[in-house]
C-alpha cells in the first residue's frame, strides 16, 4: 500500500485503522476471539465459510464489529411507516441478542435532508449531472 502512496504515506495518514482482535480481546479477555468464536458468540452467520477468502472473511468481520459496537446492523432505505421526521424513535435491530437494550433510531430532520440534497445537487452540477445514483452511469465490473 504504501508504493501507491508513496513512500513516506501511510494508510493511517488518510484514514482511521482499528483492530478489532485488539477490541475483542480487551472486550472479552481470556476468551478465544478468532473470528469463528466471534461469529458464534455475537451469532453471525458463518456457514459459506468453507475456506478463508478475504473478501467473505471482511463481510462477516464487518458483521461482527457491528454487533460487537452495537451499531447499525441493517441498511433501511425505505422511510415508509417513518414517524415524524427528526424525532428519537427506539426500535430493535435484527441480529442482536433478544435481551440487549433497543438501539435509537435518529432520523435526520427536514433542515439535515434539506442541506443533503443541496449537497447532491452541488456535487450532480460539478460532475455534469453524471451521477450513479440517478442511474445515468453504469459501475465497472
Amino acid at each position: 500500500m504504501q508504493r501507491l502512496l508513496g513512500a513516506d504515506t501511510r494508510v493511517e495518514d488518510f484514514c482511521t485503522v482499528t483492530d478489532t482482535l485488539v477490541m475483542a480481546r480487551a472486550k472479552h479477555p481470556g476468551q478465544r476471539n478468532s473470528l469463528d468464536a466471534l461469529c458464534q458468540r455475537y451469532t453471525v452467520d458463518n456457514s459459506q465459510r468453507d475456506l478463508h477468502g478475504a473478501l467473505l472473511d471482511a463481510e462477516i468481520l464487518a458483521d461482527v464489529y457491528l454487533a460487537m459496537t452495537g451499531g447499525q446492523t441493517t441498511l433501511q432505505l425505505s422511510d415508509s411507516g417513518a414517524a415524524n421526521d427528526g424525532q428519537k424513535q427506539a426500535k430493535q435491530i435484527g441480529r442482536l441478542p433478544a435481551n440487549r437494550a433497543a438501539l435509537l433510531v435518529i432520523k435526520a430532520s427536514p433542515e439535515e435532508r434539506a442541506a443533503h440534497d443541496a449537497q447532491l445537487q452541488s456535487i450532480s452540477a460539478a460532475s455534469g449531472g453524471r451521477v450513479v445514483w440517478r442511474g445515468e452511469l453504469k459501475p465497472v465490473g
